[in-house]
């Protein structure tokens, strides 16, 4: 079915906003009464239609922090990771071996015993099937959501699905569900119920795609049409559409606030996928709330939010994006023997990924009982104790024009494993109405604190009417001495040892009227030299050249060719200058990476300004405002190569050096 086909995409919307006695769809938007969402108020399932949702919804770029968890069947086996029921199956794995000592061989105790319950070889009883403490067990959704909450967290959720095709929630569509099978419980409607009588934002993760993408690959056919939908194994248009119902009955029942999908929704029919979004997006207008839709694949920025699993961006990265990590790097559900990464790590993992106009959300593993173990609360805590004293620094801020400076490199893309700063790194937030700076040092500096990034050189601090240090208590302040040279902007701190314990200190800056933008380099107004780090070679112009001409790289020289000016655009954007034929360098748009970076007259257009991201050392990272990428000198150390483009990693092909001329 293409994405004309007038009666399923029209039975999508109309159910949407609740008007199916309406003939067409071109009737919503005199039927809204109410305008409280952001974007359009009724959409179809077009990219051209969906691309005009705001991505990014404001409490979502406010909230900064939430908290997810796997939890289902596959945390009953407590072996592996959440991945058990799949290779369970696969002869000779460590799960394989674990499943046939402990419950049998996978073909006489199968994966949907977990559910169904059984009895292992010792003669225990096994199965996923959670207890309220209400009912005498150890499960009580109240508790959890005060926890998120005490956390920090401002949304909340579960994994309402994972790869294994058992529903969390009370299914029409599919049997394997928590009402019918195990607890029998709608573990999604306790787990909503009681994360919003917190205050908190619902989030819901699907990742129900994959149960018939391979996941169950090791699996054999199975004899009934019940146990060929658990294990992935009915004919692709039926499972397609089973992928479809499943998003509506959880839009339906749950209303969730943030719908996060797993990787290879872009194996399913385009079709789906628009009128998946289009519909998520008509039932917001009719609740009158701004929802928020991610992807690893099969979506876009324009109208979604960009996830990478465990990592993150190594610089400032537009539009606004998100990260999933996890208390540990073995497994995202509970294991026997999980280990955990330092709360400190976690913590600076947040405060980079928010200087870098990013949100996280952090997975906990509960054990199968409703158990969340000491190790995991401990963590929770540890941000808890953050947020709630130095939690200004990071809620309902913006990310500046560079995201920090000091030697320890976070981020990079997907699975970077968080790492603890010291007192070197700086990570900068901004209030959303640009007059206060925040610099979040991540250690102690001792006496003083040097922020080099507002050297006298690179920034006119004039306006900067008071420097004061977070206090221990939330709504408390240090006063501090300040001057400022070429070095930096040159703090005195309390003492030279921390005046109270915390995993990170903010200094609060505050500005009469708009923060001043940043110098990019020593002489931003004069002609300066661009070497790449990697090639060691400058940019060149080639010269008198024709517009669009590639940008180049060559040796060190005295020709004009290899002479750049900064000039300040506003808003931290530069256009690059050449000395020799007075053209800029230009992105053409070209968002792809390995696009060719080129020449153009100045016009003023976004594919003409650039920022410059600190890396710490003196390197920078060029990003273009209308693409995102940033200059690549692409390891080729060969006099007259062409310089590219690139999204922005941790390679120091993409970090340059700016000298004076």
């Amino acid at each position: 079915m293409d994405l004309t086909t007038p009666d399923l995409s029209r039975r999508w919307l109309l159910a949407a906003v609740g008007l199916t006695g309406l003939a067409t769809a071109t009737g919503l938007t005199h039927a809204r009464l109410a305008l409280a969402t952001e974007g359009p108020q009724s959409y179809t399932a077009t990219w051209a239609s969906v691309d005009q949702h705001p991505p990014a919804a404001e409490w979502f770029q406010d909230a900064k922090f939430g908290i997810y968890y796997h939890w289902g069947a596959f945390s009953v086996p407590a072996f592996g990771n959440e991945w058990y029921p799949r290779n369970m199956w696969n002869t000779g794995s460590a799960e394989n071996n674990h499943h046939k000592s402990v419950y049998g061989d996978p073909s006489a105790w199968p994966y949907h015993n977990f559910i169904n319950g059984a009895r292992d070889k010792a003669g225990n009883w096994v199965q996923f099937a959670p207890k309220l403490k209400s009912a005498g067990g150890n499960w009580d959704p109240n508790e959890w959501a005060q926890l998120f909450a005490d956390a920090g967290a401002k949304f909340a959720g579960p994994v309402a699905e994972h790869h294994d095709g058992y529903s969390m929630w009370n299914s029409r569509v599919n049997e394997w569900n928590s009402v019918a099978l195990g607890p029998k419980l709608d573990l999604l409607r306790l787990h909503a119920d009681a994360i919003r009588a917190k205050g908190l934002k619902l989030f819901v993760s699907m990742h129900h795609q994959w149960n018939f993408g391979g996941y169950y690959q090791y699996v054999p056919q199975q004899s009934s049409t019940t146990l060929r939908k658990l294990y992935g194994q009915l004919d692709a248009a039926t499972e397609q559409q089973l992928w479809s119902d499943k998003l509506r009955e959880v839009i339906d029942g749950y209303q969730p606030d943030l719908i996060w999908q797993d990787l290879y929704i872009g194996r399913i029919d385009e079709w789906r996928r628009l009128e998946f979004l289009a519909y998520y997006y008509n039932k917001a207008v009719s609740w009158n709330r701004d929802v928020v839709a991610t992807y690893k694949d099969g979506f876009n920025n324009r109208g979604e939010v960009y996830d990478y699993e465990r990592g993150g961006p190594a610089g400032i990265q537009t539009p606004y994006w998100l990260t999933d990590d996890s208390v540990s790097s073995s497994s995202w559900c509970y294991t026997q023997g999980i280990g955990y990464y330092s709360t400190k790590a976690l913590l600076h993992a947040l405060i980079d990924r928010v200087s870098k106009n990013g949100t996280m959300v952090l997975n906990i593993a509960p054990m199968a009982d409703g158990t969340i173990p000491a190790g995991q609360r401990t963590i929770l805590q540890g941000f808890g104790d953050h947020l709630r004293r130095f939690g200004e620094g990071l809620y309902n801020t913006r990310a500046w024009s560079t995201f920090g400076e000091g030697p320890t490199q976070m981020g990079g893309g997907s699975f970077q494993a968080p790492r603890e700063g010291n007192a070197q790194d700086i990570r900068f937030t901004r209030s959303k109405d640009n007059t206060v700076l925040y610099a979040t040092v991540l250690g102690w500096p001792g006496a003083t604190l040097t922020i080099a990034t507002l050297g006298s050189n690179r920034i006119n601090l004039g306006n900067l009417t008071s420097a004061r240090l977070l206090g221990t208590t939330a709504g408390t302040y240090i006063d501090l001495p300040r001057t400022q040279d070429g070095g930096g902007l040159r703090l005195t701190m309390p003492s030279s040892n921390a005046p109270f314990s915390a995993l990170a200190y903010v200094v609060k800056l505050t500005f009469s009227g708009q923060i001043p933008a940043p110098g990019t380099g020593p002489t931003p107004t004069g002609y300066v030299k661009i070497k790449n780090v990697t090639t060691g070679l400058v940019l060149d112009s080639g010269g008198s050249v024709a517009s669009g001409a590639v940008v180049k790289q060559w040796s060190d020289g005295s020709s004009t060719n290899l002479h750049w000016q900064l000039v300040d655009v506003g808003g931290g954007y530069y256009r690059i200058v050449n000395r020799t034929n007075g053209m800029v360098i230009d992105s053409w748009g070209n968002t792809a990476n390995g696009a060719s970076a080129l020449q153009a007259p100045w016009n003023g257009g976004n594919n003409q300004q650039w920022r410059l991201t600190s890396m710490g050392n003196g390197r920078y990272q060029i990003i273009n405002r209308g693409t995102g990428t940033a200059l690549d000198g692409a390891g080729n150390a060969t006099s007259g190569s062409t310089v590219g483009m690139w999204a922005p990693d941790s390679s120091t092909n993409l970090q340059w050096s700016v000298t004076a001329v």
